[in-house]
């Protein structure tokens, strides 16, 4: 999935230093001339995070999330006010189609979406309405994101006592990598990265985010760019839509199944794959984390191959440069690929007609990259294996 034009650029693409970002964070900064030190920041817990190129959508009615719930890959009709999810629109193939941010404050659900997927997701769930008591609104124009590793909500509500309405309509606390009532993991659950990474993302009227921010800063607080939230989700293990999907994403490859899925809920479109590839087969690709070779002093593009023995057995899906691991990547991964093979990263040249000043074209840029297991390849399979055990039937399982 390739990146859309942002709905609205950021206010603080104005701020001196500020580099803006490209991709699906085209409209905010990437950083403020400082990577680093800005992501060391926002690890500690000083520093916030514009990331107001996100899409914001409403959900309103007494039906609200009984109808979310019907369309969804999670289980919304008991959401509590304040409590945050995740869910996943599937297509009725099993492949990931939207995958907002929820949360719900007693009147109304909010869904934080990425820029590129928003419009299609309002279209969808307003074509599904039918004769229910629900109205689905995009807000984007009125609320923006600003994220943190803490939540700062009533930091925010004071540094603006005299606005009309509130300055946070809510705050959403993603609850990666728990496992949620229904989900299932596959990757490690002890020492797994993202146990230690806290993530809040606050709905701040547009209006107000400059104040915000000028306010936070003048209580210590600094700004953190794109690439600072991006590393840390990437050390995470984090799967992120669009970035780390494509047109044949399933849940089962990511990792999603711990946050996003009920696997006990009822009928939804695409649940016939979630169930038969979890239950009886393996997913096709799996998504694995990757230490680079840090001497080139270069990051690969999204889309860079990823190579073992000179044959490519997957595509890089994001990459940073994270203030203590170095280098590091995601990649998603043909299943086959053993989780012990030393991969190569491999880029081709942005212009394949180039030729130096010798008339030679430049070699492709190419990184040695040391593998993480995230999804093993034996993820799935669940009936009839042994408790504790990711170990499958023999032959391997069912492919879609």
């Amino acid at each position: 999935m390739s990146g859309a034009a942002p709905v609205h650029s950021s206010v603080l693409l104005g701020r001196h230093g500020a580099v803006p970002a490209q991709g699906f964070d085209a409209g905010v900064p990437a950083h403020y001339g400082d990577p680093v030190p800005e992501q060391r920041a926002l690890a500690r817990g000083r520093a916030v995070v514009d990331q107001s190129q996100r899409g914001v959508v409403t959900v309103t009615g007494p039906d609200r999330l009984t109808w979310l719930t019907t369309l969804s890959s999670q289980v919304l009709t008991s959401l509590e006010p304040g409590r945050s999810t995740e869910a996943l629109f599937l297509s009725v193939q099993g492949r990931v189609e939207y995958a907002p941010h929820v949360v719900d404050d007693g009147a109304t659900t909010w869904l934080i979406t990425e820029a590129a997927e928003t419009s299609g997701l309002v279209d969808w769930l307003s074509s599904m309405r039918f004769a229910l008591r629900v109205e689905v609104q995009d807000v984007c124009a009125q609320w923006a994101v600003l994220a943190a590793t803490q939540d700062l909500s009533a930091r925010i509500s004071a540094l603006l006592p005299d606005l009309p309405g509130p300055a946070v309509a809510a705050v959403w606390h993603d609850p990666w990598p728990g496992i949620a009532t229904g989900g299932h993991g596959y990757a490690a659950e002890q020492d797994h990265p993202g146990s230690g990474r806290t993530w809040f993302e606050h709905l701040v009227s547009r209006d107000a985010l400059a104040s915000v921010v000028e306010g936070l800063e003048g209580e210590g607080f600094q700004l953190a760019g794109s690439w600072a939230a991006e590393a840390l989700r990437i050390e995470s293990w984090r799967p992120r839509w669009g970035v780390d999907t494509d047109e044949k994403t399933i849940p089962h490859e990511l990792d999603w199944m711990r946050t996003a899925v009920h696997l006990s809920k009822g009928c939804y479109r695409g649940q016939e794959t979630v169930a038969r590839v979890h239950n009886l087969g393996h997913p096709p690709r799996r998504l694995t984390f990757l230490d680079l070779d840090g001497s080139q002093h270069t990051l690969p593009e999204a889309g860079a191959a990823v190579e073992l023995s000179g044959r490519v057995v997957g595509r890089v899906t994001a990459a940073q440069l994270h203030h203590e691991a170095g280098p590091i990547a995601l990649a998603v991964l043909k299943r086959s690929v053993d989780p012990e093979a030393v991969l190569t990263v491999r880029e081709a040249s942005n212009d394949p007609g180039a030729e130096g000043s010798d008339g030679v074209a430049p070699a492709a840029e190419q990184w040695a990259a040391a593998q993480t297991v995230v999804v093993p390849p034996e993820a799935g399979s669940v009936v009839g294996r042994a408790g504790g055990l990711m170990r499958g039937p023999r032959g391997g399982g069912m492919r879609i």
